[in-house]
C-alpha cells in the first residue's frame, strides 16, 4: 500500500509500505494492504511504518521527524500531536499536526 504523511509544513513521508500502525482516539490500530476504506481521527502518539527496506528513503532535514526504530531497521516512527487518516483504494493519507 502507499502511505503519505503530510504536515502543514511539508510532506514528511511518501512511499510504498508493508503496514502502518496509528494512534487512533479509541486505541492503536494497524492497516495492511487492501484494508477496507476508513476515515479516522488520530490522537497524540507514534505512527509506526513497516517498510520492506529503507534503501530508497532519504533522511534529511526536511524529513527529520521520520526516525528509524532503534531495534528494527524495517520500522520507521513519526511522532504526531493529532491528525486525520484516510485509507481508500490501497492509499493511506495522514494529515498530521
Amino acid at each position: 500500500m502507499y502511505l503519505e504523511i503530510v504536515s502543514p509544513e511539508a510532506t514528511l513521508f511518501s512511499s510504498e509500505v508493508d503496514a502502518v500502525t496509528v494512534p487512533g482516539i479509541n486505541g492503536e490500530f494497524q492497516m495492511l494492504s487492501n484494508h477496507a476504506a476508513i476515515v479516522a481521527v488520530l490522537a497524540e502518539g507514534t505512527v509506526k511504518i513497516n517498510t520492506h527496506s529503507q534503501s530508497h528513503l532519504v533522511f534529511d532535514d526536511l524529513h527529520a521527524s521520520v526516525v528509524p526504530h532503534f531495534d528494527d531497521n524495517k520500522v520507521l516512527t513519526v511522532k504526531i500531536k493529532s491528525g486525520t487518516l484516510e485509507m481508500k483504494d490501497n492509499k493511506a493519507i495522514i494529515l498530521a499536526d
